[in-house]
């Protein structure tokens, strides 16, 4: 009897054209002209995201791999490429994880829900890591957060009302800046919150059908005032108290980013050309004067960023 050994790459030298090719994958910086569905501008604020976190690499591709929703939360999952490795980015906040020790992306996304879960659980300040017109109070928010999570006594409690007043005037200071008051209205003082807070609602939330609406966010934002100014004088403020006027304070800037938001966008719902309802809101800091909202639609190519063409659209991140 013979012995037919049969070598590992027999198979392959037979015939020419079952050689398997050799290992050269197509470079990432090109990989974007065979992607079927492109999302420029959430591609574009992935991969500033990235470069943000990891200043010593540049991105080289961007692909959204999956979407999920977990427990009413949608979650996207983007691949990252740069020119030193590779990154799962997951949103909602967004967060980056290094492939080399997160492979899997399910278990990524598992854990990702699970830390930003605790996150939450920690802070009630807006997510995201856009840039906004509203660094700085989100700042001072912060280090009011921080400074109740390390209070002990009346005086650490007072110390943090007064971030949180100093936070809300700088709301109002932000808001202001791109707001177009009505001629003949009266400029209130800088840190008259209340008088800003109605001024700034009835131009953000003008009109006989947001009356309510209006009513509602000029009472809520006069009590927050009023609750945050007697936390900074009060001997007898507990935790408890302190926490609610935390929370206030930030609720009072969700409300002020969703009316400008609404306002700077035209309050579109729609795309103009598909008549898609998936509209998108970004944020621009390079849109002159310094920084604005814009709009894209997620079902297709429209979009009204005042800068960039459809045309350069599919141009590299």
């Amino acid at each position: 009897m013979t012995d037919d050994v049969v070598k590992p790459n027999a198979l392959f030298e037979a015939e020419d054209d079952c050689v398997l090719p050799p290992d050269h994958p197509v470079p990432a910086e090109i990989l974007r002209r065979y992607s079927v569905e492109r999302d420029p501008f959430a591609e574009q604020d992935i991969a500033d995201y990235v470069h943000s976190q990891a200043r010593d690499e540049i991105v080289t591709h961007v692909e959204r791999v999956k979407r999920e929703v977990v427990m009413g939360e949608s979650y996207e999952m983007w691949d990252v490429t740069t020119d030193q490795g590779r990154w799962w980015v997951i949103t909602n906040p967004t967060n980056l994880y290094s492939q080399q020790h997160f492979p899997s992306l399910d278990y990524t996304l598992s854990f990702h829900v699970g830390l930003m879960a605790r996150v939450r659980s920690r802070s009630g300040s807006p997510d995201g890591n856009d840039p906004t017109p509203f660094d700085e109070v989100l700042r001072r928010f912060e280090q009011a957060s921080e400074s109740f999570g390390h209070a002990i006594e009346v005086e650490d409690l007072q110390a943090v009302g007064m971030l949180l007043r100093e936070g809300l005037i700088s709301l109002t200071t932000a808001v202001h800046r791109r707001v177009v008051l009505p001629q003949g209205v009266e400029v209130p003082q800088v840190a008259n919150f209340v008088s800003w807070a109605d001024t700034l609602l009835n131009v953000l939330c003008g009109g006989g059908s947001n009356e309510r609406l209006r009513q509602y966010l000029k009472g809520q934002a006069k009590e927050t005032w009023q609750l945050v100014n007697w936390l900074t004088h009060s001997r007898s403020a507990d935790k408890v108290a302190t926490e609610i006027a935390v929370s206030g304070c930030e609720a009072t800037l969700r409300t002020f980013i969703q009316l400008l938001q609404r306002q700077r966008t035209g309050r579109m719902e729609e795309c103009p050309s598909c008549r898609s309802r998936n509209i998108r809101t970004y944020f621009d800091i390079d849109i002159p004067p310094d920084g604005d909202y814009f709009l894209s639609c997620g079902a297709c190519d429209w979009h009204n960023h005042p800068n960039v063409t459809m045309d350069s659209d599919s141009e590299e991140v």
